[in-house]
């Protein structure tokens, strides 16, 4: 279970490929080049448990450091490549990290931050172009050798949170000394459900920086399999690469669903997509009829898992089980369920409450870097965890979930949860996507408020807002409506698909007024 093995054993098999240039790294490459990066982190003094930071967009270099940390008892963090200097300089500066790889791509944010993260002992710099305060990647590597260190330990990745409704938090967890080369016991789905193996070709069209891309790409190269990753995502270009490839397993975000079907029929029409065996999708909520509408053209392989970077626990849910439980996420995989009141009371089966899992056995523990009080609030006395979703349980064990506590509108002393409404705004076929969470209230504290991406900007004004307004009356109570609708032209989401809901609701919540249309 490990690239250095099958570096040995098959030199010449691809370990990834670029999709967009072509570029193939065999694990004979990956092997020798991680061994080089993990000397050079050696000679710099770096041991055990010790931190480095990876900033680059997806290219054939990311992997090297992620691994000569996985191979070195190190702990590494991949930092998402669209954040502002300022972003970049808490992350860095929180997770400690000692060195810093990066590409000269983002020159501009990686020489902003040098004088904000005096903990960083030197900085790398991937590409042909030199950046002032960086040190030449190829060059620096050049200098070690390719032998692995004389003791190799399993490394850990450190990765932070989305920040979608506060700052990002680290997700550490507790780390042993342990030989490299043992399987996680995370890679059980991946290897149980889906037959992830040696002959796998698995395609990652999302950025690595994430938690799922990173785990199940590297995840497929301790088997032996082939990566195809995507420079970024574009619809056609993944329909491709699947063809191309003879891809058999992927793994995609809502949002690429929706990007794919938004494609003309004939361009849909136009791979050949047999290849395919499994298609897995998680990190956000997805629409009852994307999904439908996805199994319809894929057919029964497009699978669904539900977890957290914390680890705390997961479910999984089938096609075929979807389609007789829709909306649904799943049953539990790892350790019990508890869906709590606020008093920490379990309710009865199809009550909605906040999520809790039992502690996963044999899993490592989780705390949130620097955190101990969020690591607090996450964690009850017995030892059950919650990342704050709301949802229930149905009698025969699904979840469904429903929302985010932290986006929960309390309007009169009613909790509204906003998942609902935006699914019903989503659904107009006027409405490309939809926000939904409580702006200041005299009189209620918090009132229910919306902001719509209309399919067409022109339709944006009253017309469609009190077309809209009345869609929502017309299937909700009065208590959950919005009272106004805004318009943007696209609402600020990652590239997971989650919505950065804090972006938009600290417009009302600050000093300016509110944009009512």
């Amino acid at each position: 279970m490990w690239p250095g093995k099958h570096a040995r054993e098959r030199p010449d098999h691809p370990a990834y490929v670029m999709a967009g240039s072509g570029e193939v790294v065999t694990y004979a490459r990956l092997d020798e080049r991680s061994n080089r990066v993990a000397q050079l982190l050696h000679a710099a003094g770096l041991r055990f448990g010790d931190h480095i930071a990876v900033l680059m967009e997806n290219r054939a270099e990311y992997f090297e450091p992620c691994w000569a940390a996985q191979r070195s008892g190190l702990t590494y963090t991949c930092i998402n490549s669209h954040l502002t200097a300022d972003e970049v300089a808490y992350i860095v500066n929180d997770c400690d990290a000692r060195v810093l790889f990066t590409s000269d791509t983002l020159a501009g944010v990686a020489t902003e931050i040098i004088d904000r993260t005096p903990k960083v002992e030197r900085r790398l710099v991937v590409g042909p172009t030199a950046v002032p305060g960086h040190e030449p990647y190829e060059e620096a590597i050049a200098a070690h050798p390719a032998e692995p260190l004389a003791e190799e330990l399993e490394g850990s990745r450190m990765l932070y949170s989305s920040g979608t409704t506060g700052r990002p938090k680290g997700v550490r967890y507790t780390a042993e000394r342990r030989v490299v080369g043992e399987m996680p016991a995370e890679m059980g789905m991946m290897t149980g459900f889906w037959g992830f193996g040696p002959d796998t070709v698995y395609l990652s069209p999302a950025p690595l920086y994430h938690s799922a891309p990173l785990f199940y790409s590297m995840s497929t190269m301790r088997l032996g399999g082939t990566c195809i990753v995507l420079e970024r995502f574009d619809p056609e270009a993944a329909l491709a690469a699947i063809e191309r490839y003879g891809v058999t397993h992927s793994q995609w975000v809502p949002t690429m669903f929706v990007r794919m079907l938004a494609l003309p029929d004939d361009v849909r029409g136009r791979y050949d997509l047999s290849s395919l065996r499994v298609a897995i999708h998680a990190a956000a909520p997805c629409r009852v009829d994307t999904k439908q509408a996805m199994i319809d053209w894929w057919g029964p392989i497009i699978d669904e898992y539900y977890s957290a970077t914390e680890g705390i626990g997961a479910t999984y849910i089938s096609a075929a089980d979807w389609l007789t439980h829709r909306g649904s996420v799943g049953r539990t995989l790892l350790a019990p369920i508890h869906i709590l009141d606020d008093d920490g009371a379990d309710v009865p089966a199809g009550e909605i409450g906040t999520v809790w899992f039992e502690a996963p056995p044999g899993r490592p523990g989780f705390a949130y870097h620097k955190d101990e009080a969020k690591t607090r609030e996450a964690t009850d006395e017995r030892g059950w965890s919650t990342v704050g979703d709301i949802g229930y349980l149905d009698a025969d064990g699904f979840l469904y979930l429903t929302d985010r506590r932290s986006f929960m509108i309390v309007a009169g002393g009613v909790n509204i949860y906003p998942q609902e409404i935006e699914d019903l705004l989503a659904s107009h076929p006027a409405v490309a996507d939809a926000a939904v969470f409580g702006i200041p209230d005299p009189d209620l504290g918090e009132r229910v408020h919306a902001v719509v991406q209309p399919l067409d900007w022109e339709t944006a004004g009253p017309a469609l807002a009190d077309e809209l307004l009345a869609h929502c009356r017309a299937h909700l109570s009065g208590q959950k409506c919005p009272r106004a609708i805004d318009f943007e032209r696209e609402l600020p989401r990652e590239d997971t698909g989650k919505l950065f809901k804090r972006r938009l609701r600290d417009r009302y919540w600050g000093d300016g007024p509110s944009r009512i249309v």
